[in-house]
């Protein structure tokens, strides 16, 4: 846990007890602050007191005493309309921050790598982490990935906090000034939280301000908001890397192809081919291990040290995770796909693809992927999205209605033995969130893996 001496005595209130909330009570309180915490739902109030967490409405308090709140990134707090004890706490002008604000001010000691993009952050997260751990490094990796920031371990330099920011996060990150910083794409999601998709480029642009020198900015040029934000960051003499996996970077890091170069010398330096990596298949990982390779190597760690550790990185559970090989079909789980722009970094990776996919729809639903409708077999349908897939499908895709995702794995799997494709795969990349039928995209990931692992063989059907 993270000690937040300098609230010793102090009265900070706490919105929303969902993990990273409780995670910042209880530092609080074990470093002597007075919490005030609160929780629009009863039943996470009731948890949290059981907890030993002090409650005290926020709806109806003295916003004089508090000296800062601690908001739960989760929950709205500006749009789509203002939350009531948000507007209270800035009439009184009281900061509102989140728990990340909070590391940074008690370890500002320590070095940090932050990461953030629509898409690859947590991949790109853990393999920063896993290259860090792997060169010898003391490394602690958290926040939106994973461990809470205040339980993380408390590190000084030459420690290094490397931290998975969400857009929420970075909107209440009055403190950031990340040594190492990293933007790996921006495409259209969350954009009722944000204003619409200038209020989200805006978000995730936060994680480069306040950068002391000599920081450096890793932007991805793949998409027009990356290149704008790039060329903005260079104009202020700011120290920027490049990185892309689709065209070659002068002084910057590029894997077109899956080679990764590193420019930043004007050397055109040949790294590792990333085809050879089996857990980072296709181009967004290629992106992403360029962003891993950049800031690693920015943050001083030897070149063989990284390669090695590229090449024993063990991939991201439920991000193109490979399950195995059942009767000649591979099984691979991409439930972390949540919108469409991150299924279609699973479909351009396979050619005979058997989708399992829906779910509780985000904007815009499948119809940017008809580009690869071709590499598509047969869609197995889940979930609130199952209608308005249907009708984006139909005539161009075959698909089957199945419901819930016990019914998709098992027709999916007699699809797939009974065309017997060279290269099928059962793909569950659901370009949708999970929360009509599941908790979390890691529960409906697990919940495949099991399904997967009780599918019978065909000796056993024999």
């Amino acid at each position: 846990m993270i000690g937040l001496p300098f609230l010793n005595g102090h009265v900070a209130a706490v919105m929303g007890l969902g993990r990273s909330g409780l995670s910042a009570a209880k530092a609080l309180l074990a470093s002597g602050a007075e919490v005030w915490a609160w929780d629009d739902k009863e039943e996470t109030r009731v948890l949290a007191e059981s907890q030993g967490i002090p409650l005290v409405n926020l709806a109806t308090c003295d916003w004089m005493k508090p000296e800062i709140l601690v908001w739960s990134p989760g929950i709205p707090h500006t749009w789509p309309r203002p939350h009531p004890i948000a507007e209270k706490a800035r009439k009184a002008g009281r900061p509102i921050l989140c728990d990340i604000d909070l590391l940074l001010r008690a370890r500002s000691e320590a070095s940090y790598v932050a990461i953030t993009g629509t898409n690859g952050k947590s991949t790109t997260t853990s393999l920063i982490g896993h290259i860090f751990k792997r060169a010898g490094r003391k490394v602690a990796v958290g926040g939106n990935l994973g461990t809470p920031a205040l339980d993380l371990a408390p590190l000084e330099r030459p420690g290094t906090y490397v931290l998975e920011l969400s857009s929420y996060q970075l909107e209440l990150v009055p403190s950031a000034g990340f040594g190492v910083a990293v933007l790996l794409n921006v495409t259209p999601d969350h954009l009722g939280r944000h204003n619409g998709m200038e209020g989200y480029v805006a978000a995730k642009r936060r994680i480069f301000d306040h950068q002391p020198p000599p920081a450096t900015a890793i932007v991805g040029i793949d998409d027009e908001h990356g290149r704008r934000i790039c060329e903005e960051l260079k104009s202020l003499a700011r120290r920027v890397v490049p990185i892309s996996s689709e065209t070659r970077v002068a002084g910057g890091v590029h894997a077109t192809g899956g080679l990764l170069i590193d420019d930043r010398q004007g050397l055109n330096e040949s790294v590792i081919d990333l085809n050879s990596v089996r857990s980072l298949p296709g181009r967004h990982n290629w992106q992403n291990a360029a962003a891993a390779y950049a800031a690693a190597t920015e943050s001083g760690l030897e070149q063989g040290a990284i390669v090695e550790a590229i090449r024993s990185f063990p991939g991201l559970a439920h991000r193109q995770e490979f399950i195995g090989i059942k009767d000649g079909i591979r099984f691979v789980n991409d439930s972390k796909a949540t919108n469409a722009d991150a299924a279609e970094k699973a479909l351009v990776c396979y050619d005979a693809i058997y989708w399992i996919a829906g779910g509780q729809a985000k904007e815009g639903g499948i119809n940017s992927l008809a580009p690869h409708f071709s590499r598509i077999r047969h869609a197995f349908l889940i979930g609130e999205a199952t209608p308005a897939f249907a009708k984006t499908l139909e005539g161009r895709v075959g698909f089957t209605q199945c419901g819930d995702l016990a019914t998709a794995t098992r027709a999916a799997h007699a699809m797939a033995m009974q065309e017997r494709i060279d290269g099928g795969v059962v793909l569950l990349s659901p370009a949708c969130a999970s929360w009509d039928q599941f908790k979390s995209f890691e529960e409906r990931g697990d919940r495949f893996r099991d399904l997967v692992s009780e599918l019978p063989s065909a000796s056993e059907g024999a």
